[in-house]
């Protein structure tokens, strides 16, 4: 049996798997964001809750890890943010831990038994609070620091969008650069448009709502949208080959909106789909608890 997280700013989601489809779901808890010691709490709470031997602990954090010292950047969880999380839960239970992307997770939960199967290449994307993504070669993670398949991230997007067009600054990003997909691909980045195209202020689902009811002012800031994240994202396609493109977060939930990026997506490719390439991903039901899951069995129980 594996111990899995879902670590979240708010929340930490558990499970218990014996497969990939074989996961018992365990009590949420608030994430203690600044206490270490509350945090490992939470850990020893869960496998208290446990019985049977457990043979790994897989971890899902919104972060990403360094390769050579191994510290978790976690900016939403300070009391994690800069620890080697793995050497220090496995120093506190004496239980093999690994620690993951959440994007990453995503991709593997959507390879393995969600929308990816059947395709050697699959990229996982994520349209949430921003962007992120991560690839899955033959059942295989490319990279399990959080870095391979970050297509959000790098100066990418274009200077004017849409039509006609409208100038786009360079917006700062968190990665500490400029012009990254991050800054206007998510939820955040949505609202950001919207307040530069027409200086009002309005939540991502409002304006999806909007567009959907026939608004104009709605329907151009989604024509913009569409047009900057089409093209970094049909690069990241052409560059890895992945065949579909499952995508998790909160704008998943909009699929007109995922439709019309679909559109835009392989209009742009340079392999021609004649059908659907960016989908909504399958794993509906915590997709970083499944991902953790699957790379904790093939790391630890041969699975």
């Amino acid at each position: 049996m594996i111990l899995c997280f879902d670590i979240g700013g708010t929340t930490i989601k558990g499970a218990v798997a014996r497969s990939a489809t074989d996961i018992d779901t365990l009590p949420r808890w608030p994430t203690p964001a600044r206490d270490f010691s509350a945090f490992l709490a939470v850990i020893a709470e869960a496998l208290k809750s446990v019985g049977g031997k457990i043979e790994g602990i897989a971890i899902s954090i919104a972060g990403v890890v360094d390769p050579d010292t191994r510290a978790a950047t976690v900016a939403n969880i300070p009391c994690i943010d800069g620890r080697d999380l793995t050497a220090e839960i496995e120093k506190a239970f004496g239980i093999p831990t690994l620690v993951a992307n959440d994007a990453d997770c995503l991709a593997m939960a959507e390879a393995g038994i969600g929308a990816g199967q059947g395709h050697r290449i699959v990229l996982g994307a994520v349209l949430g609070t921003g962007v992120g993504g991560g690839i899955v070669v033959d059942g295989k993670l490319i990279n399990t620091d959080g870095f391979a398949g970050e297509w959000g991230h790098g100066p990418a997007i274009a200077a004017e969008a849409g039509t006609p067009r409208v100038k786009i600054p360079a917006f700062a990003c968190g990665c500490g650069q400029k012009g990254c997909v991050d800054t206007v691909g998510g939820a955040r980045g949505l609202e950001r448009l919207h307040r530069l195209i027409h200086e009002v202020d309005l939540d991502s689902e409002t304006i999806i709502a909007d567009w959907q009811a026939g608004d104009e002012t709605a329907a151009r800031t989604i024509d913009v949208y569409v047009d900057l994240v089409a093209s970094p994202l049909a690069l990241t396609i052409n560059i890895t080959g992945a065949t579909i493109v499952p995508v998790g977060g909160g704008l998943s939930n909009a699929e007109p909106l995922l439709a019309a990026l679909d559109a835009a997506v392989r209009a742009r490719t340079l392999r021609r789909f004649h059908r659907p390439l960016v989908v909504r991903g399958q794993c509906r039901i915590e997709p970083g608890l499944i991902g953790a899951a699957i790379l904790g069995l093939k790391e630890f129980a041969g699975g």
